[in-house]
């Protein structure tokens, strides 16, 4: 495995399963010191553990809590250089804008929204003082395509974290500091096989549209997120990165 982040602090939301999961170990392989945060306890720590890395339980949603995540980090390990803000839920009662009720929007806006914002806000202080650092948000390729199968908060939420990541990629551009949106297409996680359980149609009709006939991998979204991490991205920032199989490229998909 190659080094690319020998030395470097990383802070992953989301890190006790799915991509923050498979993150953490990339990131810890590459030889980051990697902090772990989630609100799961018993798999927050687990992650942490293996990895050789600190788990700090926080609610992504509260302010105090976030900016006391990135203080712990820096007072741990002396500087912060990744934040990978990847946090994220796709709850059942979030479905077509005609029956999702206004707690399960402003729910979702929260978790998958409010919280990037809260994690960039508190994030790119610490990066400034070294005028270097990576941050990377999970948005979706649903941020860049219409879908009939709708979860309209996600796909709303996700459309901020994109223009937000955006925004913030070009106004600290010249501070060393780089700010990319990963767009994962359909990733075979745990969050993902819960929703298609109960709807196998549902998934039957998604996964016809992806060209590569498959969903993503975990480790498939963690290269990508230690690719952005890196300094063979460094003339990347504001940018829409897709990992998506080329759905978001696709008209007419192979039989």
């Amino acid at each position: 495995m190659i080094t690319r982040l020998q030395g470097r602090t990383a802070v992953i939301t989301g890190a006790a399963s799915g991509i923050g999961l498979a993150t953490a170990r990339r990131l810890a392989a590459e030889g980051a010191r990697v902090v772990c945060v989630d609100l799961d306890a018993e798999n927050g720590a687990k992650a942490a553990a293996e990895v050789n890395g600190r788990f700090i339980q926080a609610d992504v949603t509260d302010e105090e809590a976030v900016r006391a995540v990135y203080e712990e980090a820096v007072d741990a390990y002396g500087r912060l250089d990744i934040a990978f803000n990847n946090a994220g839920i796709s709850p059942p009662d979030d479905d077509s804008i005609l029956t999702t009720g206004l707690a399960a929007w402003r729910r979702v806006q929260e978790v998958n929204l409010t919280s990037v914002y809260l994690c960039c806000k508190y994030a790119i202080p610490h990066m400034r003082r070294h005028g270097k650092g990576s941050i990377i948000n999970t948005a979706s390729f649903v941020a860049v395509m219409g879908a009939a199968t709708s979860q309209i908060s996600y796909s709303a939420s996700k459309g901020g974290v994109l223009a937000m990541s955006r925004e913030l990629g070009v106004q600290f551009a010249r501070e060393g500091i780089r700010v990319n949106a990963l767009c994962p297409g359909p990733v075979n996680t745990p969050l993902l096989r819960e929703l298609f359980a109960k709807d196998p149609e549902r998934a039957a009709r998604r996964l016809v549209h992806v060209p590569m006939g498959r969903f993503a991998e975990a480790d498939e979204i963690a290269a990508a997120v230690a690719f952005l991490a890196s300094d063979d991205a460094s003339f990347i920032t504001a940018n829409t990165f897709l990992v998506d199989g080329g759905i978001s490229g696709a008209y007419v998909t192979p039989e």
